[in-house]
């Protein structure tokens, strides 16, 4: 069920739009000016990870130098792809 971030462009409100399943059909409208026309808007995101209790479990991260200055790479527990 992904949310939508989106903003307004005739009052710049920023309002989200939740998909349960991509066969509903969605209202897309501003709920303040109720205008069709808006642009989609990257969504901030907030994380707490606490590291696991037992051995092998938890975060793990490796760092490295990269072009940029220095990299990390970070194992979240968890399924993966």
């Amino acid at each position: 069920m992904p949310i939508f971030e989106f903003k307004c462009l005739t009052c710049n409100e920023c309002f989200e739009i939740l998909v349960v399943k991509t066969e509903d059909a969605v209202q897309m409208r501003c709920p303040h000016c109720r205008s069709e026309d808006f642009e989609r808007i990257m969504s901030c995101t907030n994380h707490s990870i606490s590291h696991g209790s037992g051995p092998g479990e938890g975060i793990k991260s490796q760092s490295r130098k990269c072009s940029g200055g220095s990299c990390a790479t970070i194992e979240l527990p968890g399924h993966s792809r």
